[in-house]
């Protein structure tokens, strides 16, 4: 399961401090496919970060006994200057995996990104960053694989590439989704609900009302 325990996490704005989670306490099982949704700006992904544990609380914690993605393609986290090779290192010593070379020859040759895997990641197009970051998501076996919004990058090709090893993950592993579209959320499966709504978040374990509630807001 997810437990968070007086979650509370705010930014900094001009006009003051905005809380997008405020003191959330809530218990997510780990066996279903859920599905976020909420108004621009409510916190979704915002939430993905902090459950894939790249973004932290300003109170409270998140735990969990699962192995937990990043929200699938994001690249914000790569460093710059490192080659998408030496980035695959960094991620493998993160994780604790000592099979490098074979991670990076899977996330190049799933990138389609040739010799430019190895150039510093700063000079890639957003895309391709994308392509890598994906690649990186594929090559671990997650219980959980986080989705926000788009789920694969690229022209219909790689995105048919894309969407049909997501489908193989996810044979042994369950999603925490965020999309705007109910078509999307029913066709990926998802059948427990969270609504995030100024600062709270009201888990449904009927989708469909989860749904109601949210196009009602």
């Amino acid at each position: 399961m997810i437990q968070l325990q007086n979650v509370t996490k705010s930014y900094p704005t001009k006009f003051g401090r905005q809380y997008v989670i405020r003191n959330v306490n809530c218990t997510l099982p780990t066996n279903r496919n859920i599905a976020i949704l909420g108004r621009n700006g409510a916190g979704k992904s915002t939430l993905l970060r902090l459950l894939g544990g790249i973004d932290f609380p300003d109170r409270g914690r998140i735990t969990t006994d699962r192995r937990i993605s990043w929200p699938l393609g994001l690249s914000s986290g790569f460093q710059g200057s490192m080659t998408g090779r030496e980035n695959c290192r960094f991620v493998c010593r993160i994780h604790g995996r000592s099979d490098f070379k074979e991670m990076a020859n899977f996330v190049q040759d799933f990138s389609e990104l040739g010799v430019k895997f190895d150039l510093p990641i700063k000079t890639l197009s957003g895309g391709q960053k994308a392509r890598i970051a994906f690649g990186m998501s594929m090559a671990f076996d997650f219980d959980i694989f986080l989705l926000d919004e788009i789920t694969s990058v690229g022209d219909p090709a790689f995105k048919k590439k894309a969407s049909a090893v997501l489908e193989e993950r996810r044979k042994n592993a369950n999603i925490i989704m965020v999309s705007h579209a109910p078509p999307q959320l029913r066709q990926f499966g998802c059948n427990l609900g969270i609504v995030m709504h100024e600062g709270q978040m009201t888990v449904y374990e009927d989708l469909e009302e989860a749904i109601a509630v949210y196009q009602q807001l």
